[in-house]
């Protein structure tokens, strides 16, 4: 049976709710409490560690929550995390009704939390993907927790490719200045997106020239993404005696990892491993990457993937790290999705920087194609997201 217009509508602002906080790795999710058609208690899920949406909007609502309606945005957990099940707190509050926005594909939850629910005697309903506009509300609910739920249905990292740059692709100029080429609304939603991945990628040559602090410096972020850089030849050592001059050398402000090339076959192989030691002493976690020994420059963003996912259970990454690490990403087809900023600029320059560097395709039939584009308006400027699609 299709949900009423006032449960839609009051699912709509589960979803409005859901889009606050900065949960990552937890899913953004949105609760509201409704009783006898008025709003008694609201919540969301601020970041990972703090109590989840429902617990908030039971609080909120306290005795009202007896015999009302709980509409959620994903289905109550029904396990023991941070914080105890929210399918004990729905049930004790003597929930009467629950309007599920769609299932957690966590396999700790995976239907079990609505299955609890209904054991206990609650009313459960799904949005339906037939009814059409349910289906949209499922499409919205998909958007929010786009990163989440790939990693939960997949199993493997979210990966999105991250760049400002001008209209004609220069992300700097030929000098390397680029600072700011994007203006002040477009940086704050580039912050969020760091927020929103469980870790920030780049290479050494946007550390060297930039000095960026990697981190999501937005109100309310709690939980600063784990920064990774790429230096194969272990160039930063050179700031071992002078840390305070490059930021990502502040653990205290987020955790760094460096990965370097492990060449134990080359004369330089103990040298690296000796400038990886005074990083390491930094308190920096430096890692060798043992593989594509033909190429001592670059280290093999695979093998980074596994490391990062395997070993740090790192769910989602962004990639910062100027056009060669992003083609790197693009040849391996390890990234899932663009978030590419452009500036109402023109740089131009044959030797200026752009977005996508590499080899690149002989054959434009065999470009990478972008769909599901979206765009927004960042004051002057336009972000402009889309899935990559990667030839057979």
């Amino acid at each position: 049976m299709a949900l009423s217009e006032q449960d839609l509508q009051w699912m709509r602002r589960a979803i409005r709710l859901a889009q606050r906080g900065y949960p990552a790795p937890n899913p953004h999710v949105g609760a509201v409490v409704v009783k006898d058609g008025a709003l008694v208690g609201e919540g969301f899920h601020p970041y990972a560690g703090a109590a989840h949406a429902e617990v908030y909007a039971l609080q909120q609502a306290g005795a009202h929550a007896q015999g009302a309606t709980l509409y959620v945005t994903l289905e109550p957990c029904c396990h023991h995390g941070r914080t105890p099940p929210c399918t004990d707190a729905v049930r004790d509050a003597r929930i009467a009704r629950v309007v599920v926005g769609m299932l957690d594909p966590n396999p700790e939850v995976n239907g079990r939390g609505v299955e609890q629910l209904r054991e206990a005697g609650l009313q459960i309903e799904l949005l339906n993907p037939d009814i059409p506009a349910e289906a949209k509300l499922i499409r919205a609910l998909e958007a929010v927790n786009r990163i989440y739920l790939y990693w939960r249905r997949h199993n493997r990292p979210y990966i999105t490719l991250k760049a400002a740059m001008s209209l004609d692709g220069k992300i700097a100029t030929h000098t390397g200045d680029s600072k700011w080429i994007t203006g002040a609304r477009a940086r704050r939603e580039a912050h969020r997106l760091r927020a929103e991945h469980r870790a920030v990628l780049v290479g050494v040559e946007t550390v060297i020239r930039d000095r960026p602090h990697l981190t999501a410096r937005l109100p309310g972020v709690v939980n600063q993404p784990l920064r990774v850089v790429l230096d194969a030849q272990v160039r930063l050592w050179r700031w071992h005696r002078k840390p305070h001059e490059q930021p990502i050398f502040d653990t205290e402000e987020a955790r760094t990892i460096l990965f370097y090339k492990g060449l134990p076959y080359y004369p330089d192989g103990k040298e690296l491993h000796k400038s990886a030691r005074w990083i390491s002493e930094l308190g920096v976690h430096t890692e060798p990457i043992y593989s594509d020994f033909d190429d001592p420059y670059r280290v093999d963003v695979r093998q980074v993937v596994d490391y990062l996912w395997h070993i740090r259970n790192i769910p989602s990454i962004l990639v910062e790290g100027g056009g060669q690490v992003s083609a790197s990403f693009v040849e391996a087809k390890l990234a899932n999705r663009i978030a590419y900023f452009y500036a109402p600029k023109l740089i131009g320059g044959a030797n200026a920087r752009t977005a996508l560097e590499g080899t690149g395709v002989s054959e434009v039939a065999r470009a990478v194609q972008v769909v599901n584009i979206t765009q927004r308006r960042f004051g002057g400027d336009w972000l402009i997201e889309g899935d990559l699609v990667y030839p057979d």
